[in-house]
């Protein structure tokens, strides 16, 4: 029996932030395996949901949820006490809601963050937003869930790998024990910032990846695209110090691919709309969950340039969802750059 701080990991207190698709099925996943799970809902009508119906039929419509679901509008109440605290909120809200948490949680609790984004000012993955924000937790404490997992197939309990990245082994091997079910099979990985630059950047890709799709450009394109799109997230992980090796993992192609591909994926619509035509504001309008990569896109850009890394399609990206680029446009000045060998020196 594993244990942490002298309690055993099947006996830990644990609370999750967050009730969108992807923190309702972990949520859930926890539950069912028996734990009693604090959770915050920001919405008042998906607490009363939960509460009244057991299911969140705004963001994971048709799930049943275990009873073990202890729902509550209260941030503070869902992660005090706590052995370990999962944060599920859109990357563009992690600095607010969690800079309520602090003081609140656990010096020596565990923190582990499902959310995919890269901060827009700051340019930090989510693990170095929540070391700002919550200074009291140790920071080996901190660990990252990523790998290809819709959270619809999660939720069916449809065959699923990921990983858990922590620079501390004990840790990340804590949240493997955690979180692993027959259905749900968690790895282990110390190099958190791969993990979550390649969770983040995919989204960016996959929204190109729909704008292929959307424009009807055939399957080469898309394999092209995908594998291109690979470099440039080896490249930028490279240069910000992350292992190479991450991105041939869960969390780097794992991840693209089922992005890329799945039409389950947020981002891979948004962009498939812009191929065939609508505008990114009116598709937004449309959506009541987030689709990461478009908010991503604009750190990648400017922190790609800032840093001197080579990435022509998630520059291009940048430019069609924020300087109104023709999609047309921007397949053809990628495919008449200037010449290259294909294979990085890295």
């Amino acid at each position: 029996m594993q244990s942490f701080g002298g309690k055993a990991v099947e006996d830990f207190k644990i609370g999750v932030v967050g009730a969108g698709s992807w923190g309702t099925a972990l949520a859930d996943l926890l539950a069912s395996k028996g734990y009693q799970i604090d959770w915050w809902v920001f919405e008042k009508e998906v607490k009363e949901q939960i509460q009244h119906y057991r299911e969140n039929r705004i963001f994971l419509p048709g799930a049943a949820l275990s009873s073990n679901l202890h729902p509550t509008n209260e941030l503070t109440a869902a992660v005090s006490g706590k052995d370990l605290v999962l944060i599920v909120v859109p990357s563009h809200v992690m600095r607010e809601t969690t800079e309520q948490m602090a003081g609140y949680v656990s010096r020596e609790a565990i923190v582990v963050s499902a959310s995919k984004g890269i901060e827009n000012k700051t340019h930090l993955t989510m693990t170095g937003v929540l070391k700002e924000t919550l200074p009291e937790v140790s920071r080996k404490h901190f660990a990252a869930l990523s790998g290809p997992s819709f959270a619809k197939e999660v939720a069916m309990k449809v065959p699923t790998a990921v990983t858990a990245a922590s620079e501390d082994p004990e840790v990340a091997a804590l949240v493997q024990t955690a979180f692993v079910t027959p259905y749900f099979r968690v790895y282990t990985n110390d190099d958190v910032l791969g993990a979550e630059l390649g969770g983040a950047v995919k989204n960016v890709i996959a929204i190109a990846a729909g704008v292929i799709d959307g424009l009807a450009l055939g399957l080469n394109t898309r394999a092209a695209l995908i594998t291109r799109g690979q470099t440039e997230i080896r490249r930028l992980g490279v240069a910000l110090g992350a292992n190479p090796r991450t991105f041939t993992g869960l969390a780097g192609i794992g991840d693209l691919i089922l992005t890329c591909t799945g039409t389950l994926s947020r981002n891979h619509t948004v962009g498939k709309k812009i191929g065939q035509g609508k505008k990114l504001k009116a598709i937004l309008a449309e959506m009541r969950m987030v689709a990461e990569g478009v908010k991503t896109a604009k750190s990648v850009y400017n922190l790609s340039r800032k840093i001197g890394v080579e990435m022509p399609i998630s520059h291009a990206m940048y430019h069609i969802l924020y300087e109104d680029l023709s999609p047309k446009d921007a397949v053809y000045r990628l495919m008449t750059r200037e010449l290259k060998q294909e294979l990085d020196e890295e």
